[in-house]
């Protein structure tokens, strides 16, 4: 993964949050990265219906929708995210040996069913949820690594 998830939902949240427009600046500085990656990601977020833009002054991007009905694989699917992806493939399908040859088709379906259940957890898991947890935190201690109790 590249962090184009992360960058998505994180912008999603905090525009809901603040229900009003924000400039791809504001939402960098949130983030803590570049305005230009922002932009990248937010264009296919609004693509799917998820934010506005506005012109003007007062521009930027505006949360689009209902935060509780938005859930996290819809925005996975916007951003054409793979949790788990490989750059290298092992083997050749050329060569005689099973293994060899068998092994790059087989690791690919593993990984399309890994993905497959990723979609299939964040199905649960809403923008409005992730507000919520953010600011109960006080009282639910943090733990190293992330809490997945949302998924329970």
């Amino acid at each position: 993964m590249d962090g184009i998830f992360s960058i998505g939902v994180h912008a999603l949240v905090y525009l809901n949050h603040k229900q009003r427009s924000l400039t791809s600046e504001a939402l960098a500085e949130n983030i803590c990265t570049n305005p230009a990656r922002v932009r990248k990601v937010m264009a296919k977020l609004k693509k799917a219906g998820f934010v506005e833009t506005r012109e003007g002054a007062a521009g930027g991007y505006l949360f689009r929708g209902d935060a509780k009905a938005l859930s996290l694989d819809q925005v996975a699917a916007a951003l054409e995210v793979r949790f788990v992806d490989v750059a290298w493939r092992s083997g050749d399908m050329d060569m005689e040996c099973l293994v060899a040859s068998g092994m790059a088709d087989i690791m690919d379906g593993i990984y399309a069913e890994l993905n497959a259940l990723c979609y299939e957890r964040l199905k649960r898991l809403t923008i409005a949820q992730i507000d919520q947890r953010i600011f109960s935190q006080q009282q639910t201690p943090h733990t190293e690594g992330g809490d997945y109790e949302f998924f329970v």
